[in-house]
């Protein structure tokens, strides 16, 4: 049985502020607590429902594990409709980017994205497409947020999440830097070096004024219907698909 201080640290949790606080963050279902068991990051606890005893790890000895009924874990799930299981993972710590790591591959960077279903979809297709760094704004919504964990469905634990000040640090690297922009060249026709930087903006304001003159190849995917604009997520995936397609021809 849960304590009422476990229950309250858990739900506090849910707090961008105490995830901070603690280096402490949320996943829930088996999927990704699966990924997450198989990966570099550090679990600290696993609540779990009788009906999943038997796929706990058996020999971690560093992992706390606890046996609830569905009422406890109502009580400290972020859904609507808890799945069984959750554990709390240790946040790792930022490292500084490694620019030697971003050289001869695509990366994406992020500018002010802020939905944080919108970046779990662009964790997962990016890890779906071998891409293993998105570089972020400090504003950019936060990647262990409950829902940005959830949407990504466990592709978190292998895509190098790194927040910085865009503007040095776009004004330092020696990569083609392509925009998504509404006016520029159409992907469809774009001739893609075999390195570089894929900068996508804010949902509702793009790329910042500031980095426009980064980019070094304004990049538009061409509108055939009469939608204002595309999705940031789905802007990453046909961008993500497109450098797949023309690294496969090469």
């Amino acid at each position: 049985m849960l304590s009422k201080s476990q229950i309250s640290f858990i739900k506090s949790l849910h707090q961008k502020k105490y995830r901070k606080e603690n280096g402490i963050f949320i996943i829930e279902g088996i999927k990704s607590i699966s990924e997450f068991l198989h990966s570099d990051y550090q679990l600290h606890s696993i609540f779990y429902t009788p009906q999943f005893s038997s796929i706990l790890p058996k020999t971690n000895a560093n992992i706390n594990l606890f046996e609830v009924n569905e009422a406890e874990l109502q009580k400290i799930s972020t859904l609507q409709t808890p799945q069984g299981i959750l554990a709390l993972v240790h946040i790792p710590s930022q490292r500084d980017i490694n620019i030697e790591s971003l050289k001869q591959c695509f990366s994406l960077v992020l500018d002010n994205v802020q939905d944080p279903g919108n970046f779990g979809t662009i964790i997962r297709t990016a890890d779906w497409f071998g891409i293993k760094n998105i570089i972020c704004s400090e504003h950019t919504v936060e990647a262990f947020n409950p829902k940005t964990v959830q949407s990504t469905m466990g592709s978190l634990c292998r895509v190098n999440i790194t927040y910085t000040p865009l503007l040095p640090f776009l004004t330092q690297i020696e990569l083609p830097i392509y925009g998504a922009l509404l006016n520029g060249q159409n992907i469809y026709q774009t001739t893609w070096a075999n390195q570089g930087l894929i900068l996508l903006g804010n949902e509702g304001h793009g790329i910042s004024e500031q980095l426009l003159d980064k980019i070094d190849i304004p990049i538009t995917i061409p509108r055939f219907g009469q939608a204002e604009s595309l999705n940031v997520a789905v802007s990453a995936s046909i961008f993500c698909s497109e450098i797949s397609r023309n690294l496969v021809v090469k």
